[in-house]
């Protein structure tokens, strides 16, 4: 009786740890598919929005072509760098770029690696170099004080905002719609197994944001449907910085505009005061 238990609980625990490494190799080798959902096409610029704007080229270390667009507002004197989501690509935030254009800040967008007119293919690493060259050709090109530029992140690209601006020292900073890290959302997802998933991005928001120095406005609603309010909390909780915490309603997606009167509102405040 004790042998055939042994036998069991062998066969069982064999299964399970079968089942672990054939879920851990899928997931690694889908990974990338799963947390980035490039658009190479441009469905629109900003001058079908009605705002003029500048292509903007610029190339990595390895020699990936980063592309964007840069929107100036007559005699601004702040400018955002403007990091977005997973999805689609730069001709999909004009909803965005006009509300900074209302808010009269020049804007600085830009595609990651794979993302629109980019070459190369996104990566974490990828996403970091990305941002750093954007914040330098605003530094050399456009010759903008570190003090005048806004670091704007949405999504994913909060994680690519709270990078970058861990390691400048930038004007203010905007995280919206964010999370504290890859793991944390792996758990909140997958509860059970989360512990025994091997992940190869972590995009830890929550170890860097304690180093950044700037006034921070972390904004989420508490409908998202993707990346859970408590997530945006925790991240707003290791800030040292000057922080300001905005609870807005909607979606993941559409949250900013469902509750635009006082997201207007505290953009408008945040940019302002600084």
């Amino acid at each position: 009786m004790i042998n055939i238990l042994r036998k069991v609980l062998f066969s069982t625990f064999i299964a399970i740890a079968l089942f672990l490494l054939v879920l851990n190799a899928y997931l690694y080798l889908n990974q990338s598919a799963m947390l980035f959902y490039p658009a190479t096409t441009l469905d629109a610029t900003p001058t079908d929005w009605g705002m003029s704007y500048e292509s903007v080229e610029f190339e990595l270390e390895n020699k990936t072509k980063i592309s964007g667009w840069y929107l100036p507002y007559p005699q601004a004197e702040k400018t955002v760098l403007f990091f977005h989501g997973n999805g689609g690509n730069i001709s999909h935030r004009g909803d965005s770029l006009y509300i900074f254009h209302q808010l009269k800040l020049n804007v600085l967008i830009i595609d990651y690696p794979g993302y629109g007119k980019s070459s190369g293919k996104p990566s974490e690493k990828g996403l970091y170099q990305s941002a750093n060259a954007a914040w330098h050709y605003l530094i050399t090109n456009k010759k903008v004080r570190p003090k005048n530029i806004i670091v704007f992140g949405r999504s994913l690209g909060g994680a690519v905002a709270v990078d970058l601006a861990s390691r400048v020292k930038a004007g203010a900073v905007i995280l919206e719609s964010t999370f504290s890290s890859v793991q944390d959302m792996v758990n909140r997802l997958f509860p059970l197994i989360s512990k025994f998933i091997y992940l190869r991005y972590s995009f830890d928001s929550f170890s860097k944001i304690n180093k950044i120095t700037a006034p921070i406005l972390i904004i989420h609603s508490s409908d998202d449907e993707v990346i859970p309010f408590v997530l945006g909390e925790k991240l707003y909780s290791a800030v040292l910085a000057d922080k300001t915490f905005l609870k807005i309603e909607g979606g993941h997606n559409d949250g900013f505009m469902k509750s635009i009167s006082p997201y207007m509102n505290a953009l408008s405040h945040f940019t302002q005061s600084l």
